[in-house]
């Protein structure tokens, strides 16, 4: 049941999105079609509902308190993709109150902050312009051929969100900056990855830049790479691996870390160790 349950949310929702947005564009649908949606929605409803009870009793019965089997109930029930989804963009706003702020996330008192924001700023920028010219430029046309408002509608809905998103990129890398304190190195790429290593795992840290690498979060064998506009220029080795948890919650480990920051010798100071710990 708990796998039709997570089919069911795939497959009605999307095709309820569908149908009002039909509606609201004026599209003449036949009757039978709205009442097979409708029942279609309604089944979905009672599965998920019969589902979440079931897997809420069976936490109660194994000992849990109310509230860890609701959260117990809501893991089982939302698959972690959806789940990191929604916390991606939930934590992007929060970047984008941040950056009004000119408040940063995670960097304490006393922290190195090594941002990376710098290279993917002018992509960012050259991003938004187009899409803004391409959001004027659309509403204009699907006017001009006469198209119903409720298209028009949800077409500028969507390209206003895909400007929204542009921002929510740009200030998750500002406010967001790797991180370096007494205890861990802290390694992320905006709202979509976070790694903590701690430093007594690091054995070597260096200089090494490379501008051909590609993706963005890629795990080859046990190195990770971390890219900004296909470029990396700080490699970390480890004496043991770290646990890497993927954008999508995937999970694997490595010993070779190589990133990239907009001010490499700063972090690469920050890193060294200090007279103290150095110390006989």
């Amino acid at each position: 049941m708990l796998r039709a349950a997570r089919a069911a949310l795939f497959a009605v929702i999307p095709m309820e999105m569908l149908l009002v947005v039909l509606l609201v564009s004026g599209v003449p649908l036949p009757g039978p079609v709205i009442v097979v949606a409708e029942l279609a929605v309604a089944s979905m409803l009672v599965l998920e509902a019969v589902t979440a009870y079931r897997l809420f009793r069976a936490e109660r019965r194994g000992g849990a308190d109310r509230r860890a089997a609701l959260v117990a109930t809501f893991h089982l029930l939302v698959p972690v993709q959806v789940r990191r989804l929604v916390g991606f963009e939930l934590k992007g706003l929060v970047s984008i109150a941040l950056w009004i702020a000119r408040r940063r996330d995670g960097v304490p008192p006393g922290a190195t902050a090594a941002p990376y924001s710098r290279e993917q700023s002018s992509i960012l920028l050259v991003f938004l312009f187009v899409m803004v010219v391409e959001t004027v430029g659309i509403d204009l046309l699907l006017k001009a051929l006469d198209v119903p408002h409720g298209v028009r509608l949800a077409v500028l809905v969507a390209d206003l969100y895909g400007i929204l998103y542009v921002f929510m990129l740009g200030a998750a890398g500002v406010t967001r900056p790797h991180v370096v304190t007494p205890g861990e190195l802290r390694i992320r790429s905006g709202v979509y990855f976070d790694l903590r290593v701690p430093r007594d795992l690091i054995s070597s840290v260096r200089l090494s830049r490379a501008y051909n690498e590609s993706g963005m979060i890629t795990l080859t064998g046990s190195r990770l790479s971390v890219v900004v506009s296909s470029q990396t220029n700080v490699v970390v080795e480890l004496t043991e691996p770290v646990t890497v948890v993927r954008p999508l919650g995937g999970r694997a480990e490595a010993t070779t870390i190589r990133f990239f920051t907009d001010t490499p010798d700063a972090l690469l100071n920050a890193l060294r160790p200090s007279p103290h710990h150095s110390a006989p």
